[in-house]
């Protein structure tokens, strides 16, 4: 399962966020979000961060 870091949490509060609903994380996945600026240059705006969680066996 995929859990993506929210724009008003932290790593931790993602990571928090797994471990109670029963996940631990096996992955981290990091992929730049783009835009263009009005004069034509593309530059990165943000940093999407995605953790693939493994259920939790007990």
């Amino acid at each position: 399962m995929k859990f993506e870091v929210e724009a008003n949490e932290t790593i931790v509060d993602c990571l928090n966020r797994m471990k109670e609903a029963g996940y631990t994380p096996v992955r981290r996945m990091e992929k730049p979000i783009f835009h263009e600026t009005k004069d034509g240059k593309v530059e990165v705006l943000q940093q999407q961060i995605v953790f693939v969680g493994k259920k939790i066996e007990e």
